[in-house]
């Protein structure tokens, strides 16, 4: 059986050893029963931003794409500092991403793709959940997207 770890391998993915520090009073991910919640995380890479300001002006809703991919990849950091492993994810079961829109910007759905997509090609069927896609003015840090997860654990 291919566990998440060989699929990663496999796909040529490397999470962060650790999710970013909280920008403030909170923690990362939370365990409620047999849920793992993640506080919203932004497309850290190595602790930097790679990209600030509004899709759709200074962020192309391309480069918000791969931003979203990024910051799902961070949230599963998180999932599994909490778990000790992302093995134990049976689910994801909802995904939660903001995006930092230009007025003009509608398009968020196709920016937190990002987002949906590495969790399908991680978690294959198991990786298919509901999604809320929410343009906002501004996001922590100027970034231009944030994403969080609700995934089930075994």
């Amino acid at each position: 059986m291919t566990t998440i770890t060989d699929r990663l391998d496999e796909l040529g993915i490397t999470l962060p050893q650790q999710a970013a520090a909280p920008a403030g009073t909170y923690v990362p991910a939370v365990i409620s029963g047999h849920q793992v919640y993640t506080a919203g995380q932004l497309p850290f890479v190595d602790g930097v931003l790679p990209a600030t300001g509004k899709v759709g002006a200074a962020v192309t809703a391309d480069e918000a794409r791969g931003y979203a991919r990024l910051s799902a990849l961070n949230a599963l950091a998180a999932v599994a500092s909490v778990l000790g492993s992302l093995d134990r994810v049976t689910r994801v079961i909802k995904v939660v991403g903001f995006v930092a829109s230009d007025p003009g910007f509608t398009d968020q759905p196709a920016v937190l793709n990002g987002a949906s997509e590495v969790l399908g090609e991680i978690f294959g069927d198991a990786g298919v959940h509901a999604r809320s896609a929410v343009g906002v003015a501004v996001l922590p840090l100027n970034s231009p997207v944030e994403v969080e997860l609700i995934v089930e654990f075994s």
